[in-house]
């Protein structure tokens, strides 16, 4: 007798005021499968999701495992089932350590009556999760403490301790550099050896048949397709997500006006001051950062930004020497940071768009100490169309919106200031095909204009598509910056592992 899958979902609807988030959907799942859950942002992946592990309950339709119709009621319910949910924005307490994080309600205790926490036997059991990870912190490193990178896989670690059935990964990889995603799929690959099943939802097209069995796509909340292993190609994964082909730019480098407009001399970061890091950007120039997590690469953007003060190093623009000590300095000169983590430190999520967009420059729009509200207005809609933010009105909430358009108005944020040079951290993270592909046309628009663009990225693909040079980090040092034409992603690892080729 055949079993059921482990997972069974039956023309799920969900509605939400104003929007039919899910029409009809169906999804099976097997033990020991992987599955691959793909669309554009929007398209009801996180909404379904959520139903799975028990945050929404569904209008209409059934949930079932082994075969059997189940009520998954909140996230003590779906775990009690075996469904574990690693999101994609990370459910993490700042004020714990690494192992306070992954054992969270589930602390070991002893001591008799007292029941005090445990901290060895915490230490003890968290250790194999982060070891199988390649996570080399301590159990005991306060959270606050780690990059996102880090940060993600203590999520990951957090969901692995909990010997789950069913794994959930919502963007599993999105601030991961290509080793990490290495190690992530073997684990996934592990899990699926004990009979685990795991759903994979990712916009890393990429990873998609070098992970999962198959794939299941929606679009607009309803079910597109399904595609086995043998058909997980880059265009029936696009076809199926949205319905037209999306022309991704391979043009040409730009002609640069300046070849070493924005220069960097010997910059040495508090992460690693014994190494000091050189390179330039020409204007009309986009040099991409590559590197593996904790290589460094954040710290050079923020001690080029003036948030965190460098040790050493000397920055100019166009052969003239820039004092930047503050954020204020580096705004002053025309220097913008666009951060890795767009909702925490990029953007104010209650603020509407038209704050979060003049924010930087309310002086610009003040007469006599007030703001004018009609030349705000009318400066934000500029910007906003020029980048094609799309929203009902510019005072909906930042909070709304998808990845793609929140990066863009982060984007409009320094745009209405007229950047010199644009420095991005990990541009298109957490954001969908389509809208990667809109990013990718602004960046290279903006270089066309004039500017120079240092953009940071752990996605490979992204990195060799638009970047005009690579330079490649290494724990603090440069190891090697290749052009374009020279550009593989053997050359990019050699080089981020600190080897020579």
């Amino acid at each position: 007798m055949t079993r059921p899958p482990l997972l069974q979902l039956r023309a799920i609807d969900k509605r939400f005021p104003g929007v039919q988030a899910l029409r009809g959907v169906s999804l099976d799942v097997h033990a020991g499968e992987v599955v691959a859950l793909l669309g554009e942002n929007g398209a009801g992946k996180s909404t379904l999701m959520k139903i799975v592990g028990g945050i929404e309950q569904p209008d209409a339709g059934e949930v079932l495992i082994d075969g059997a119709p189940v009520v998954v009621r909140g996230v003590s319910g779906a775990t009690a089932l075996g469904i574990a949910f690693i999101h994609q924005e990370l459910n993490l307490l700042d004020n714990l350590d690494v192992a306070g994080n992954v054992l969270l309600g589930r602390e070991p205790t002893g001591w008799g009556v007292l029941r005090l926490i445990d901290r060895a036997k915490m230490r003890e059991t968290v250790r194999p999760y982060l070891d199988q990870l390649g996570l080399d912190v301590s159990p005991d490193t306060p959270l606050a403490a780690l990059s996102i990178a880090r940060r993600q896989l203590v999520e990951i670690a957090k969901a692995l301790s909990l010997n789950a059935r069913l794994l959930i990964m919502d963007e599993p990889t999105s601030s991961l550099t290509i080793a990490e995603v290495g190690r992530l799929h073997e684990v996934v690959a592990s899990l699926r050896e004990r009979g685990a099943a795991v759903i994979y939802i990712t916009h890393r097209l990429g990873e998609v048949a070098t992970v999962a069995d198959r794939a299941v796509v929606l679009r607009d909340g309803a079910n597109a397709g399904t595609l086995a292993h043998g058909e997980l190609t880059h265009d029936n994964m696009i076809s199926l997500m949205v319905g037209r082909q999306i022309d991704f730019e391979h043009d040409a480098p730009s002609a640069q006006k300046e070849g070493e407009y924005f220069r960097v001399d010997g910059l040495r970061t508090r992460r690693y001051p014994q190494h000091a890091v050189s390179f330039a950007v020409g204007r009309g120039e986009i040099v991409g950062m590559a590197g593996l997590v904790g290589a460094g690469r954040s710290e050079i953007a923020l001690a080029l930004f003036g948030v965190d003060p460098k040790i050493a190093g000397t920055v100019s623009l166009g052969g003239q020497p820039l004092q930047i000590e503050t954020p204020e300095d580096a705004i002053r000169h025309g220097i913008f940071l666009v951060p890795e983590d767009r909702r925490v430190a990029g953007l104010v999520m209650d603020f509407s768009i038209r704050q979060n967009v003049s924010l930087p420059a309310l002086g610009r729009y003040a007469r006599h100490g007030l703001v004018s509200e009609m030349d705000e207005r009318r400066a934000v809609a500029a910007v906003c169309g020029q980048l094609q933010v799309r929203a009902q009105s510019m005072e909906v909430k930042a909070a709304t919106l998808s990845g793609g358009n929140q990066q863009k108005v982060v984007l409009a944020k320094w745009l209405a200031l007229g950047p010199n040079v644009l420095v991005i951290d990990e541009p298109t993270r957490g954001i969908d095909v389509g809208a990667k592909a809109e990013i990718y046309r602004l960046l290279r628009r903006l270089t066309h204009d004039g500017m120079s663009i240092l953009m940071i990225s752990s996605d490979m693909e992204e990195i060799l598509q638009i970047s005009d040079r690579v330079a490649v980090v290494h724990e603090g040092r440069l190891t090697g910056i290749v052009a374009r034409a020279d550009c593989t992603e053997q050359l990019i690892m050699t080089l981020a592992v600190g080897q020579q080729p």
